[in-house]
């Protein structure tokens, strides 16, 4: 009887060493992949002025019925994601490079550089 307890005993440290010692590679893995993650670039950003022109060319397309107010609220979106869609560009919502370039506003220094 005492072999067994013994046995028992030797069986159940050996698991707990060995899940632990899994665990820890686990752990060591997933900080590796994140180290070698590619940082983003710089985030091309539309100025308040460019926003402006890109809500009077959506307005003047039909996609957008709001005030032009500089900022790209979800009716600004909305609108973005038609005019794309009708130009044949990616569709993100958003004022990148290529769709201000198609609205034929201009770029500022920086961003003709991204």
């Amino acid at each position: 009887m005492k072999k067994l307890l013994t046995l028992t005993l030797s069986l159940l440290c050996l698991l707990t060493v060995a899940s632990s010692g899994a665990i820890a590679q686990n752990s060591t893995s997933s900080s590796t992949k994140s180290a070698t993650t590619k940082k983003r670039g710089p985030v091309f950003r539309a100025t308040k002025e460019q926003i402006n022109q890109a809500q009077a060319v959506l307005k003047s397309r039909g996609f957008y019925n709001g005030e032009q107010v500089g900022k790209l609220d979800d009716a600004t979106r909305e609108g973005l994601r038609k005019y794309q869609t009708a130009e044949g560009l990616k569709v993100t919502g958003t004022l990148n490079k290529l769709t201000l370039e198609k609205m034929n506003i201009p770029l500022t220094e920086k961003q003709k550089n991204m």
